[in-house]
């Protein structure tokens, strides 16, 4: 297929572009900077530059691409497009990447109505620690997620819910993929650990979902190629609470164990998000996206996957 990547050079972009070609897709990749299209080359797409917020540019670009597929991976959480984690005001952290969640999903959607053969689009969704804090601690995709109402996290989880309505009233799937680790996806956390500035907090009983950014970047291309349709959460086979998952991760990058502090001051510190994810969070089962995609992660757990890549 001829497929049109938008998002080319982010994080999963830089991994899912590979994928794509070496199963024999013309790929056509998007990035924001004119510096970064040799990158693309060297991944072997068609690098163009792209503005997401731009309606004409994404025409243009989709219309030059003549695609049958798109995948929708753009993001602005990069330091380079964001500027230091703000985990207390995701509003103002995220501003970026809700436009591109809201406003870049209808232009995408638009410019592929208006394109010829554009058949299909798949995007990119989230399923980490943010589903519906009630029953168990594993939730499926019939489970709703949980949009953290009258919190600053609101706005960021309500654009993801933007995503879901119109790609999935466009006959598309959206992708839910777990917390992002990899390659260039945790350095900020690790130098956190490192710093002794990650704590636990309370019990740290809230669960989260990982997938590798080589799993996510492979349940991709299946999704692209089987013209799936509906929602899939893209995670590894153990949701964890993080009173597993996070003294593990210190371990592994040779850090010492992270220090607990209470709910209350990690409410003051680090905001409502930070103490549901780490507390109430509910992490996410991928037994649809085996059963349906025939997907099957590589890391089917981070417990692997964090020891891999810090080795």
């Amino acid at each position: 297929m001829r497929v049109f990547v938008a998002g080319g050079t982010g994080v999963l972009g830089r991994r899912l572009v590979p994928q794509l070609v070496a199963r024999g897709h013309q790929v056509t990749a998007t990035t924001t900077s004119a510096a970064k299209l040799g990158a693309l080359t060297r991944l072997g797409a068609n690098g163009v530059v792209m503005d997401g917020l731009d309606a004409v540019s994404v025409g243009e670009a989709v219309a030059a691409a003549r695609p049958d597929a798109i995948a929708h991976q753009m993001t602005a959480i990069s330091p380079a497009h964001a500027g230091k984690p703000d985990l207390k005001h995701p509003d103002r952290w995220f501003a970026t990447t809700n436009r591109l969640r809201t406003e870049g999903t209808d232009h995408l959607l638009a410019a592929a109505a208006e394109a010829t053969g554009v058949s299909h689009v798949v995007a990119q969704g989230y399923a980490s620690w943010n589903g519906i804090r009630e029953g168990g601690w594993v939730k499926t995709e019939e489970d709703p997620l949980d949009t953290l109402e009258g919190t600053a996290a609101h706005k960021g989880l309500k654009a993801l819910g933007h995503v879901e309505d119109v790609v999935l009233k466009a006959g598309g799937a959206v992708l839910r993929y777990g917390a992002f680790y990899g390659p260039g996806a945790i350095d900020d956390q690790v130098q956190l650990l490192r710093k002794r500035q990650y704590p636990l907090v309370g019990r740290a009983t809230g669960y989260s979902s990982w997938v590798h950014l080589d799993d996510a970047a492979s349940a991709t291309v299946l999704a692209l190629e089987q013209k799936a349709t509906g929602v899939f959460n893209v995670v590894d086979d153990e949701p964890a609470p993080a009173s597993e998952w996070l003294p593990y991760l210190a371990a592994c990058a040779g850090a010492k164990r992270p220090m607990r502090v209470p709910v209350w001051l990690a409410r003051l510190l680090a905001g409502e998000q930070a103490v549901v994810m780490m507390t109430e969070g509910r992490g996410f089962s991928n037994a649809k996206a085996r059963r349906e995609l025939g997907w099957e992660p590589r890391y089917p757990s981070w417990r692997q996957g964090f020891k891999e890549e810090l080795a």
